[in-house]
């Protein structure tokens, strides 16, 4: 009888691995960190709560349950789970046009999301279907990023600059309006925020590690009080609700379940690509653990839909907390579990001292933590080494701008696949020659002085036959030889060719006829097994010859 061996709980639960061989020095190390990301945790999520367009106590819930669920199923012990600024501004964008931020009905639609979000996570789990974001290629979410950051930045200077700037898709319309406004500032306000601004940079270039959102929160709030500065005009963050969020599930309905699923495809998409790409980052660098694709995509599908029965926004990995998390020298995902411990302590006795918090304050520690989403560098590098997709991060970016997050995302995607299929209906067709003096074969369009057979043709195709770039294969074969008189041998040199399908059959006889007609041998080399495979029971390979080598072929 043959055993089958049950799963072992601790693939399912990375963290009892981590506590396996824990000791007091691993925690110390946990401590240090948690701490550190937990008190860095507590301003941003306020901020990103604040842009995601709902009261700042929810980015503090979203720091709590969320980072436990993830701490117990994520398989990366550095991947900082809550809130974030990209998650925050899309829910913004695509909720916005339902209800109005701030409401009850807004926050409602925001928890629904998260619900959605996690149910969607975890089914690609189930079905492994990870690898479909992998369709939004690394231009597309550069370019989107980036336009990403221009839009959250110019959503925050409403509070920085102290006055209501009409929601414009278009971004160039709210500069317009800021520029033609400059005599309603308030002052204030302006001072709070480009001086809270400042600190925070110059706390970055002197020490990264220093706490400088909750340095500047401090200081903010502190000086609005002592000053009673909400009676001159500066706006502030008001009360706050203290104590742990209230479980329950969010409003929903089978209207809303439809009117949401654009923005929840969206905010899964971005949130997947950039947990994932963050969580192998660090794995690269740790060495210690193996990042599990589809057990992160459970870990933050879990976090978001626990999340969402404890009142939290939207959740995914962050940028700058992994950062943090990662430098303090975390070592588990206990780490993850004293960060939130520090959020539920702010929530059961700091929430009070909130209530003087200037919103410019806020609005400052946004824009420095989406500062590093404008990937400029990208743009440069690109244009150096490949045209093609420093055109597609810039049409992602301004179709963004222009058009709307909604809208700027679907064009990035269609771009990505568009992209996809035209490189893979042209691919590169060689024509080789061997280098003198070896068995080394390269394409005579690349290289000069190589031995050129005068009767045959040596031709090596660069991807899969399929229908997609069959007749193109076809055309071009046709047009070599049509070019040379004296061919008496067309040689394939099929290593490349991974996979064929039935139309790409098709055409391979087209290319034996019209070979036959002009009295020319038809000979295949390097055949991959699988196409070796089909080749032989679609009785091809009867009236051709197959050889292991271009060596073999050239035979007579």
């Amino acid at each position: 009888m043959i055993v089958v061996p049950m799963p072992s709980l601790k693939q399912y639960i990375p963290l009892l691995n981590d506590l396996k061989d824990y000791s007091k020095g691993l925690f110390q190390q946990d401590l240090i960190a948690g701490i550190t990301v937990g008190v860095m945790l507590v301003p941003q999520g306020m901020a990103y709560a604040y842009l995601a367009g709902m009261p700042p106590i929810y980015g503090l819930y979203a720091g709590l349950v969320p980072l436990i669920a993830y701490a117990f199923f994520g398989s990366s012990r550095h991947l900082s789970v809550g809130p974030v600024a990209v998650s925050a501004l899309l829910v913004y964008a695509g909720l916005s046009d339902l209800a109005k931020p701030h409401t009850e009905t807004f926050v409602e639609l925001a928890i629904f999301t998260g619900l959605l979000i996690g149910l969607v996570q975890m089914a690609l789990s189930a079905f492994r279907l990870g690898l479909l974001v992998n369709f939004i290629s690394h231009p597309v979410i550069s370019g989107f990023t980036s336009a990403a950051a221009v839009v959250v930045a110019m959503s925050q200077l409403d509070d920085i600059i102290g006055i209501d700037i009409p929601r414009h898709h278009n971004q160039l319309a709210s500069i317009n309006y800021i520029l033609n406004h400059l005599s309603d500032y308030n002052w204030l306000s302006v001072l709070f925020g480009f001086g809270s601004l400042t600190i925070l940079i110059l706390l970055r270039r002197w020490n990264k590690r220093m706490p400088g959102a909750l340095l500047v929160v401090v200081a903010g709030t502190l000086l609005s009080w002592l000053l009673n500065l909400q009676d001159q005009g500066l706006e502030v963050v008001g009360d706050v609700p203290k104590g742990l969020p209230k479980l329950g599930l969010p409003d929903m309905s089978k209207d809303t379940f439809v009117a949401l699923l654009p923005t929840v495809f969206i905010v899964t998409a971005i949130s997947i690509v950039e947990s994932l790409g963050i969580a192998k980052f660090y794995e690269g660098k740790s060495k210690g653990y193996q990042v599990q694709n589809n057990q992160e995509l459970f870990a933050l599908g879990i976090a978001n839909f626990l999340g969402a029965f404890s009142r939290s926004i939207p959740t995914s990995g962050s940028f700058s907390r992994s950062a943090v998390n990662f430098s303090a020298h975390a070592k588990t995902h206990v780490s993850s579990l004293v960060s939130a411990v520090i959020v539920g302590l702010s929530l059961l006795f700091l929430t009070p001292l909130f209530r003087h918090l200037p919103m410019s304050v806020l609005a400052a520690i946004i824009l420095l933590a989406v500062y590093n989403l404008f990937d400029y560098a990208e743009a440069a590098r690109l244009w150096r080494v490949h045209k093609r997709d420093f055109v597609m991060l810039v049409s992602t970016f301004l179709g963004t701008l222009i058009l709307g997050i909604e809208l700027g995302v679907l064009l990035g995607f269609a771009l990505s696949i568009i992209t996809v299929l035209y490189r893979s209906s042209k691919p590169n067709v060689a024509v080789l020659g061997r280098i003198k003096g070896t068995n080394y074969y390269r394409s005579t369009n690349r290289y000069q002085s190589l031995e050129v057979i005068a009767d045959t043709k040596i031709v090596r195709f660069d991807d899969q036959l399929y229908y997609g770039n069959a007749y193109y294969f076809r055309d071009k074969i046709i047009s070599i030889l049509s070019d040379s008189k004296a061919t008496k041998f067309l040689i394939l040199d099929a290593s490349n060719i991974h996979d064929m399908d039935s139309t790409g059959l098709t055409v391979l006889k087209d290319i034996k006829i019209r070979a036959l007609e002009m009295n020319i041998e038809l000979r295949f080399c390097n055949l991959v097994e699988q196409v070796e495979d089909i080749l032989e029971n679609a009785g091809f390979l009867a009236g051709s010859k197959a050889y292991n080598s271009i060596e073999e072929a050239l035979k007579r």
